[in-house]
């Protein structure tokens, strides 16, 4: 009887207005944010409750993961696109996230499409070239097709010079266009003269000059980058300012040996010293080098690929080879430049999101608190968003640390799985791209995959291995 004499206290799960009914009435509550796994839906729930301790399926994931933690990425040359990236011939332009034509891609993917097609000379105008991209003489396909990667837009043409990343443990290899900077550049969908001349300067100027040091350097190893970068408060998608310095501490020494102009040694240095970003050039191929190294793993459940066009987003896993799962691209929320407004904005775009996807990006935000200065939030977000991480993952990492967490490893391995029964989405941090061609960066935030992928993946997985 003595429970009936005190003041009622109430605990509330799930349909927040029931609590802010009894608050109404003065009751005090406790409202508790809670759904059934799975979002409720019988079909995926029953699957989970079938698979979650299989141990074939443990056994792939660690496979899977011993592939990805023994990668070992280093930078060794720079190459001409078509010259190095496999499946690459001069009508064939490379693009961000999952397959896309023409006519469903988004503005700033269409930007970054005509101003290749103009930098590589197959048009002189934006009317030109997007005719040509009409015209169906242009074959499209996603640089995750092709051993690639490209931060938002992601377009690679043809003569572009690409970093060549070796796993040197398993052998495989990632490519990835230099970076140009923030704003104003291709990867946001810009296309002006400055944008092309820039980028002509990159290949005439810039690659020469950082393949010759590179190549002098015996290749440059990357992963030991990334984990120092971490301790030193980045998180290497949207927050490279260590990455970039550690980079130019160890090519610098080469750049100096390599014999180049005095114009062209101080013109490059300049332009890499400019850009905090120049180092998610090759955080991404990192990246993809060590996941790639985890891709097809019979059973494995385990993500590989997060990419995003534009217009969707897709996903791949490990156990399920090469196909496709995707949901519509998401609106980003974070912070926009002056004089631009939510309306402004595209929605989610490129494969930067293969940082998250290799346990880094979104997932190591507690490491560089710093970032909401960029993309939105308070430091105490920061943490969160990579504590809540740890819940989808499937391990710590061994070498990439959270100095926060205690040097805890950062949150590693997506797996399916856990994202459906826990309800909790992948959290990346990234730009935000105009959705008008020709614009360019507009901000940078937040944003999540759309459910729809995963849980597509996983009823995809259910056939594969269990039948009907």
């Amino acid at each position: 009887m003595e429970l009936f004499r005190q003041k009622l206290k109430a605990i509330n799960l799930g349909n927040r207005d029931f609590a802010e009914d009894l608050r109404a009435q003065g009751t005090e509550v406790y409202h508790l944010e809670w759904e059934p796994p799975a979002r409720g839906k019988k079909e995926l729930i029953d699957i989970l409750n079938l698979i979650e301790d299989d141990p074939e399926i443990e056994k792939a994931n660690k496979i899977a993961l011993e592939k990805y933690f023994n990668s070992q990425p280093v930078l060794v040359s720079i190459g001409i696109a078509r010259e190095v990236i496999p499946g690459m011939d001069e009508d064939t332009l490379l693009h961000a996230g999952p397959p896309i034509t023409w006519e469903k891609m988004s503005g700033p993917l269409r930007g970054a499409v005509i101003g290749a097609l103009i930098y590589e000379g197959r048009a002189n105008t934006p009317e030109e070239a997007e005719k040509l991209a009409k015209s169906g003489k242009i074959k499209f396909s996603p640089c995750h097709e092709h051993n690639a990667v490209g931060p938002m837009a992601g377009v690679i043409s043809p003569s572009m010079p690409v970093f060549i990343v070796h796993n040197v443990t398993h052998g495989n290899y990632a490519y990835c266009t230099l970076n140009e900077g923030l704003g104003k550049v291709l990867r946001y969908g810009a296309f002006s003269d400055e944008v092309i001349n820039r980028l002509r300067w990159m290949e005439k100027v810039l690659a020469p000059g950082l393949k010759k040091a590179i190549e002098l350097s015996g290749g440059i190893d990357l992963k030991t980058i990334i984990a120092q970068a971490l301790h030193m408060g980045d998180e290497l998608h949207n927050r490279n300012k260590a990455g970039t310095s550690l980079f130019i501490r160890n090519i610098a020494p080469y750049l100096v040996k390599a014999g180049l102009p005095d114009s062209e040694l101080v013109d490059i240095l300049n332009f890499i010293n400019s850009n905090d970003h120049f180092f998610l050039n090759l955080s991404m191929p990192a990246a993809k080098v060590m996941l790639d190294a985890a891709h097809n793993i019979p059973k494995s459940t385990l993500v590989t690929t997060m990419a995003r066009n534009g217009t969707e987003f897709g996903i791949r896993v490990s156990g399920l080879g090469n196909r496709w799962f995707t949901g519509p691209a998401q609106m980003i929320k974070g912070l926009l430049f002056p004089g631009f407004k939510e309306e402004d904005c595209n929605p989610d775009i490129g494969d930067s999101a293969i940082t998250e996807t290799a346990g880094f990006g979104g997932f190591a935000m507690a490491a560089a608190i710093a970032i909401v200065q960029f993309v939105g939030g308070t430091p105490e977000d920061a943490l969160n968003y990579s504590r809540k991480m740890y819940e989808i993952t499937i391990a710590e990492n061994r070498v990439f640390q959270i100095p926060i967490f205690g040097f805890r490893g950062t949150p590693t391995g997506i797996d399916i799985r856990k994202v459906l029964s826990k309800n909790i989405l992948p959290q990346i941090n990234t730009g935000i791209a105009h959705r008008e061609a020709g614009i360019g960066q507009v901000g940078a935030g937040l944003v999540n995959p759309p459910w729809e992928c995963f849980e597509k993946a996983l009823l995809a997985w259910k056939e594969q291995y269990l039948g009907e």
